[in-house]
């Protein structure tokens, strides 16, 4: 553990995490009869964007995003804009993705556990923007979070994404 606030304090890469966009649901209408959807994830100076899904406000994206992890305190929001040609692409809400619980169980670093076996429950509060509980697990000898975020500065929309541990730099733990 004592690598891990050497690794935190020199900023170098602590893990990737992918996060899986899967769908929006219930998006706000920014066009005359829809929208045309996409989502910007930011933490620090890293920004990732998923592709544009045309006149739809329950989009399937579907989409693997890959987060270099280099400080777990930075905060890692989500933004989800609606695509217009000729003017400014609209807003359509944002969501904070707090992966601190993600990353609090990959520092038990637990290995081979059985499918399904819940590691946390997180519950839904104002600060982490979930919909409902969210559920740590293995799966398929991965862990992952499913969450549906609540989406706000908007009259509606959740985002539902995954976030799934790919790897500690070096062997080491966060």
């Amino acid at each position: 553990m004592e690598k891990t606030e050497e690794v935190v304090g020199m900023k170098e890469l602590v893990g990737l995490v992918r996060i899986r966009v899967k769908r929006g649901i219930n998006l706000a209408r920014r066009d005359a009869l829809s929208s045309d959807p996409f989502v910007v994830i930011t933490m620090g100076a890293q920004k990732l964007k998923s592709f544009t899904v045309k006149n739809n406000c329950n989009p399937e994206w579907n989409e693997e995003l890959n987060l270099a992890i280099e400080n777990p305190k930075e905060p890692v929001n989500m933004m989800v804009y609606d695509k217009d040609t000729f003017t400014a692409d609209d807003k359509m809400g944002d969501a904070e993705i707090d992966i601190k619980p993600f990353l609090e169980v990959h520092k038990r670093g637990l290995l081979e556990l059985p499918d399904g076996k819940e590691l946390n429950r997180i519950a839904p509060t104002k600060e982490n923007c979930l919909s409902e509980e969210s559920r740590i697990v293995s799966d398929e000898g991965k862990i992952v979070q499913n969450m549906i975020l609540v989406l706000r500065n908007v009259e509606c929309g959740k985002v539902e994404i995954q976030l799934e541990w790919i790897k500690n730099p070096g062997g080491c733990g966060l």
